[in-house]
């Protein structure tokens, strides 16, 4: 595992060496460095960030304000309306979920796209709706990415809700104020969370490995080491939806 210091985007591409399929990630340029003839990424965008910004300017709005029709409730209108399928598609097969969006999100999202082209000459960019608009207008050919495969999906909030504890933490714990300190916790933080996508619980699954792996000796090879692999024990690790 390597340690970048910065978000510049040469890191990411450095890290997805050999990678190829879809990167979602939010707005930011960095990861525009996979946007070339050669590269086998494709970046997929993120509505929650979308989203977030048209909240963030109706919070911007006075209370008296906020639960009135206006700009701003309509473009939140139209993300929900979005999540609204999704969340109908949720227990559908990737090719159902795609011939869904294909008939019903699609013509949303050309609405909305339609809506946000209208709007902006009617906002200032530094205005907390001028912002939101201009960001899913700059985003667009982004957002609309996960309208191709039906196994994609609208946001990148699963991913977000398994970092946050430690977006939080770094800010509290000093072991993370050093490059060793932020490796250390970046492999614990990525052995939980993978235990838990795997329904491992996370000290069961720790205490199993860490007392297995000097059984291996100094010599091993990988076919050992898979055998430690989370989704390799789930006949061995209590679940993590039975813990008491």
């Amino acid at each position: 595992m390597s340690i970048s210091p910065t978000r510049a985007g040469q890191h990411a591409k450095t890290f997805l060496t050999g990678f190829s399929g879809y990167l979602q990630t939010d707005g930011f340029p960095g990861y525009h460095i996979f946007e070339n003839e050669n590269s086998e990424v494709t970046l997929l965008g993120c509505m929650a960030h979308a989203r977030r910004k048209f909240h963030d300017a109706l919070k911007a709005l006075p209370k008296n304000s906020q639960k009135k029709p206006g700009m701003v409730q309509m473009a939140i209108s139209k993300i929900a309306k979005l999540y609204a399928i999704e969340k109908q598609i949720k227990p559908l097969n990737a090719e159902q979920r795609y011939l869904i969006r294909q008939e019903k999100s699609k013509p949303l999202l050309d609405d909305f796209k339609k809506w946000c082209d209208d709007k902006v000459t009617k906002t200032t960019k530094d205005s907390k709706l001028g912002v939101a608009i201009r960001y899913v207008i700059n985003q667009w050919k982004y957002l609309t990415v996960y309208l191709e495969e039906g196994n994609l999906q609208i946001d990148n909030n699963m991913a977000e809700r398994r970092i946050k504890p430690f977006v939080i933490g770094r800010k509290n714990w000093v072991m993370n104020q050093n490059p060793r300190g932020a490796e250390a916790s970046a492999i614990l933080y990525s052995i939980v969370q993978t235990a838990k996508a795997n329904n491992l619980e996370p000290f069961a699954f720790l205490t199993h490995i860490l007392t297995e792996l000097p059984k291996l000796g100094r010599h091993y090879d990988d076919e050992a080491l898979e055998q430690l692999l989370p989704w390799n024990l789930t006949e061995k690790i209590q679940p993590l939806n039975k813990v008491e």
